[in-house]
């Protein structure tokens, strides 16, 4: 299950683990303009761990997981 809320400044994108236990805990992606944010919490250190990503960066790993191992560059206009 997922929900998607509008911020004023970005776009929430909240990933609810549904499948079978141990479940873990939300993952939630913040889109803004300038970058993608995305949070966790970790109860092992009883904090939120956070990456931040470029846009760039989304798309290849958008890209990445429809793709066999290897290396690869996304050329403009690929998209």
């Amino acid at each position: 299950m997922f929900t998607i809320e509008h911020e004023f400044d970005s776009t929430v994108i909240t990933l609810v683990d549904e499948g079978g236990a141990p479940l873990t805990e939300d993952v939630t992606i913040n889109s803004f303009e300038e970058c993608v944010t995305v949070e966790q919490y970790d109860p092992r250190t009883d904090s939120v761990q956070k990456i931040t990503l470029s846009h760039l960066q989304v798309r290849d790993l958008a890209a990445a997981l429809d793709l066999p191992e290897g290396v690869y560059r996304l050329v403009p206009g690929d998209d």
